[in-house]
């Protein structure tokens, strides 16, 4: 069994800010291939289901970002999956806006949600990056995260997201061919 994480903040006056990206990726991989609820707690959120032939849990951790390890490792725990079975789905200042990119450890480049994750899981688990590109100076950088998307970025960060979700089984089968034909896609569209 797979696991995607999607990070993000719970609460409305989160929605649709940069470091939810996670939580929207989630959403639209629920809403697509009509996961079902598994189990919500105050702590976390969890859906169950299958994309292609394969099976998938899907985690929103409500506790806040830099908690997001604290959940998850409960549930990989009770249910005995393995941290190479996980993928954690993030925003990325590192990458501009309309990028998106995957990986496999490595440093978490203060993303807090990684630190944690990182601290009480471990580093060795899949991390897809999508890229918000950076403010202009890093004093700006936690107010920046936490704002919404104007309204040019959120239709890059939507068609983004959507032609993931719609090509989610090649991550899992060749990350290159995911990433180069999601890269191929976005090229072709003008975000209009």
């Amino acid at each position: 069994m797979k696991i995607i994480c999607g990070l993000g903040n719970p609460g409305k006056k989160y929605i649709d800010t940069r470091h939810n990206i996670g939580f929207k990726f989630i959403d639209s991989i629920k809403t697509k291939y009509k996961f079902i609820t598994f189990k919500k707690d105050k702590s976390k959120e969890i859906y169950k289901g299958k994309i292609k032939s394969k099976e998938f849990y899907l985690i929103k951790s409500l506790k806040y970002m830099n908690l997001s390890g604290i959940p998850l490792l409960d549930f990989m725990n009770y249910y005995k999956i393995s941290i190479k079975n996980l993928t954690v789905i993030h925003d990325d200042i590192d990458l501009n806006i309309g990028k998106i990119k995957y990986k496999i450890g490595g440093s978490n480049a203060g993303h807090n949600g990684l630190l944690n994750i990182d601290q009480i899981v471990g580093k060795s688990y899949g991390r897809l990056r999508i890229g918000v590109s950076h403010p202009a100076s890093k004093n700006l950088v936690s107010k920046y995260v936490l704002e919404k998307f104007n309204s040019q970025e959120k239709i890059i960060i939507n068609q983004i997201i959507k032609l993931s979700v719609e090509n989610l089984d090649l991550l899992f089968e060749n990350k290159n061919l995911f990433l180069t034909k999601i890269s191929l896609l976005l090229q072709k569209n003008t975000f209009k």
